[in-house]
């Protein structure tokens, strides 16, 4: 993926755990969440047509390959056996592929390794929460089947007294190569452009770790695509709130090789298929993120 411009938004365990000290993870420690349940799949199996748009190198195993940073729940994490992805970005895609009469094999992955990942031909398709933007699609095709904004949290009760248009001389945690950076980076300028301290950015290879160190007071706020961050201080039971309104809302794509038009037609148009008959809704509802539910997908929208 691109550095810089993620988001997974930007955009990437039971969720993931970091230490038992905290037993919280950007995730968050799950409870027995949606993901407990049978996964949804879509009615009337395989679409022929669809299938037929298949490369033939994908097609010959009968499997999609796909890159992840299983640290972004509700939207990809690690369930709790630590090892088997879950979340309704993968079940989304699970979804696609059996449209496509595939299945899944989902290899975990670090965020910024992804595009490149795929570019290189190590990963069939790229599912991480991508934020669709140009530098992106100069790279990859990217198949639109989502929109997410950022939003900010802080300890419950704010007491640093954190406000995201002025968070200049606070400490603010979040995961590196994300939309998120830029925006900190854009407000700390800011900061020091009026004469006023810049804000102390740290960045954290997981979102799991960005969340953990604001419970924990290491940092004073932390900021996410707004699906993430809304189940992150779910998960906190209380000793997270968010802060502020969802802001800079932007579609979500799934990832596929830049030369590989056709099977990023079918991919969109299977999730086209996903929203027609149901599937899509029911897959959102289970998981509680409807709100960012899009009427139709599309290629490099």
């Amino acid at each position: 993926m691109i550095t810089g411009s993620l988001r997974r938004s930007a955009v990437a365990a039971g969720a993931l755990m970091l230490t038992a000290a905290l037993a919280l993870s950007a995730c968050g420690e799950k409870d027995e969440g949606p993901e407990a349940g049978q996964q949804i799949t879509p009615s009337g199996g395989a679409d022929a047509r669809l299938a037929g748009m298949v490369p033939a190198g994908i097609k010959a195993d009968g499997k999609i390959v796909i890159g992840t940073d299983a640290s972004y729940a509700p939207n990809e994490y690690l369930d709790s056996d630590g090892k088997t992805v879950v979340g309704w970005d993968k079940e989304l895609f699970d979804a696609v592929a059996a449209k496509l009469g595939l299945k899944t094999e989902w290899v975990s992955s670090k965020f910024d390794d992804i595009i490149p990942g795929v570019q290189s031909g190590k990963y069939e398709a790229g599912v991480s929460s991508f934020t669709i933007n140009d530098e992106r699609k100069q790279q990859v095709a990217m198949v639109s089947y989502f929109t997410a904004g950022t939003q900010w949290a802080t300890k419950k009760g704010n007491p640093a007294g954190v406000q995201p248009d002025d968070a200049c001389g606070k400490k603010v945690a979040v995961q590196r190569a994300t939309v998120q950076v830029e925006d900190l980076e854009k407000r700390s300028k800011a900061c020091t452009d009026a004469g006023k301290p810049e804000i102390t950015i740290d960045q954290y290879q997981g979102q799991d770790q960005a969340t953990a160190a604001v419970v924990s007071g290491k940092d004073d706020a932390g900021l996410a695509d707004s699906p993430i961050i809304a189940y992150a201080v779910k998960q906190t039971n209380g000793q997270l709130e968010l802060l502020g309104d969802i802001y800079e809302a932007a579609p979500y794509g799934f990832v596929v090789k830049k030369e590989e038009t056709q099977f990023a037609q079918a991919v969109s148009e299977a999730t086209k298929a996903l929203m027609q008959d149901g599937t899509y809704k029911r897959i959102l509802e289970k998981w509680g993120v409807q709100a960012g539910a899009i009427n139709t997908s599309a290629v490099n929208p």
